[in-house]
């Protein structure tokens, strides 16, 4: 099968919109907690928009690369075998956590990424501030490996389109915990909170797509804590509203720094976001190490006393 049989990100679009207004209304009237501004909804609505337009551009490109790795695939897996729908779904699922923690932990991917954290309010509308240059980056190529294993690239996509879809009602303040077996298997809008806040306690942690069972595994995984609310945005906030500066800042400052340094390229596109030859600037493990002394410090001075 070439061609997606359909895509679950345009058929669930209206619902999208309908229950970002949904929550806006219920809010307003106080039945359930959730924080808008006027002008960042906007920046989330255009930068979804802007995404959807960018992604027609390099969507071609990208399929014809999963159909040329798909006509070598080692395996030919059936897209009508209910094991390979299971199959596609844990695999497509790690391969997203990997996706995501690497856009955390590479600035020029992150450059891609931070759009979507720029937000310093946590709300439905959130999840549609997407990237408009995921695909310039080159994102897309971690999921060629399924095609090459046999997966049908139409698969592929349409379980990517799943995993997007579900990862949508996770961006809310609104449903506080779940039942502990669901909070213990998949991704929540209480572990999604923690990976939306810039609290240094919280920072890159939960990567998670569907299952939360990869942060578990891996090592990524942060409770959110009552006595240690969720702050959201970047560690350094843009505090503007201008979309222009929320799709490209980063870009642009990939790109001043490599003209200031052309020698460290490397560092300055493969190291963490925050990397600096000489240390200076904050990354998240700087600032994890700087909040974990200070929490240590009062434990350390009644020892001493």
């Amino acid at each position: 099968m070439i061609k997606a049989a359909f895509d679950p990100v345009t058929l669930a679009t209206p619902f999208f919109i309908l229950t970002v207004i949904l929550e806006i209304a219920l809010a307003r009237f106080g039945k359930l907690e959730a924080r808008y501004e006027t002008k960042d909804t906007a920046v989330s609505l255009l930068m979804g928009l802007g995404s959807t337009l960018a992604g027609l551009l390099t969507a071609g490109a990208s399929f014809a690369a999963a159909l040329w790795i798909y006509q070598h695939r080692i395996f030919t897996v059936p897209m009508t075998a209910v094991w390979a729908w299971v199959l596609v779904f844990l695999l497509e699922d790690m391969t997203y956590y990997w996706f995501h923690r690497f856009s955390h932990e590479r600035r020029i991917w992150w450059a891609a990424h931070v759009n979507h954290h720029s937000s310093q309010h946590y709300n439905l509308s959130t999840a549609l501030r997407q990237t408009w240059t995921g695909g310039v980056a080159g994102t897309w190529l971690l999921w060629l490996p399924l095609s090459l294993l046999g997966f049908p690239p139409a698969m592929v996509a349409i379980q990517k389109g799943i995993s997007l879809v579900y990862q949508y009602w996770i961006h809310t303040e609104a449903i506080r915990r779940l039942p502990r077996w669901v909070e213990a298997v998949f991704n929540t809008p209480s572990h999604h909170r923690v990976h939306h806040a810039r609290n240094p306690r919280y920072l890159d942690r939960n990567y998670a797509g569907i299952l939360i069972v990869w942060d578990r595994m891996f090592g990524t995984f942060q409770p959110e804590l009552d006595e240690e609310a969720c702050r959201y945005g970047l560690v350094h906030n843009l505090g503007t509203f201008n979309i222009l500066r929320v799709a490209f800042h980063e870009w642009i400052g990939v790109t001043q720094d490599i003209i200031r340094s052309p020698r460290h390229v490397l560092g300055w596109l493969f190291g963490p976001p925050g990397w600096s030859p000489d240390g200076s600037r904050d990354t998240s493990a700087s600032l994890k190490a700087a909040w974990e002394e200070r929490r240590k410090a009062p434990i350390a001075e009644r020892e001493a006393a």
